[in-house]
């Protein structure tokens, strides 16, 4: 009975481990890369941007946020992808400690002085997340850097545009690795049919959805995949934002 009793334990702590992983994927160790930042005080500058989220503050992105080097932008899949930073070798300048920040924005080439060039990596960061970890005097410091799985509040969002034959759907507060790179969407009379990326994370469908409740299957870059059954009603109508599962 011990011996019966100890096993299952056994079984019990590796299967938690199992799905921690999953949940936690690996992201790999630390790299080195420096830093800037753009957006005044407020950040007010840094709304928009290159990922499509536009105003940074109501999708739940707040201040928190980086534009990245063509090196770490992938052409936009990097959209929604979270990095811990810290400041270091640098004790003049550097603050202790390190910040998270989201990826919503390209910072492109021949800008702030050639750092964003490629091959570089590089962050600019929303101000008020530089000042966290290096002093403003610096204007540029270098930074260690990771990947990390992004925690979000509630399920991914879908803000729908666009118009009849032309579904325009933004995909924010995406948990886990946060960045999207397939989409699928469903409605209540059709079958799952794939979406194109039109840009940052706004992705694509050319079909007739009017008038269905829709579903939607998203793919992050870690392979996990979530489903959100019947989250816009038959009734949706351009210019919402719907709430689905989340990972």
């Amino acid at each position: 009975m011990a011996f019966s009793t100890s096993l299952i334990a056994s079984f019990l702590i590796v299967a938690a481990n199992l799905c921690l992983h999953g949940v936690y994927a690996d992201y790999g160790g630390w790299s080195t890369a420096h830093a800037t930042f753009y957006g005044g005080s407020d950040a007010s500058g840094t709304m928009g941007g290159a990922c499509g989220y536009g105003n940074l503050y109501s999708q739940g992105y707040g201040t928190s946020t980086a534009a990245l080097s063509t090196a770490l932008f992938n052409s936009g899949l990097s959209c929604g992808s979270c990095y811990e930073l810290k400041c270091n070798q640098d004790p003049r300048w550097c603050n202790p400690g390190s910040i998270i920040v989201t990826a919503t924005n390209f910072c492109p080439p021949n800008s702030n002085g050639g750092w964003c060039d490629p091959p570089r990596q590089h962050f600019d960061l929303a101000q008020p997340s530089f000042l966290k970890i290096a002093q403003y005097q610096a204007g540029v410091v270098p930074v260690s850097y990771r990947r990390v799985p992004c925690v979000r509040k509630g399920g991914i969002r879908f803000t729908i545009n666009g118009h009849s034959y032309f579904n325009l759907v933004l995909i924010t507060n995406v948990a886990g690795a946060g960045d999207v790179h397939a989409v699928s969407i469903k409605g209540s009379k059709t079958g799952w049919q794939p979406m194109s990326r039109n840009w940052g994370q706004n992705w694509q469908s050319n079909g007739y959805m009017n008038g269905q409740s829709l579903s939607f299957k998203v793919t992050a870059s870690d392979g996990r995949t979530t489903i959100s059954n019947n989250i816009a009603p038959a009734n949706w109508q351009f210019g919402q934002t719907y709430q689905g599962a989340q990972f």
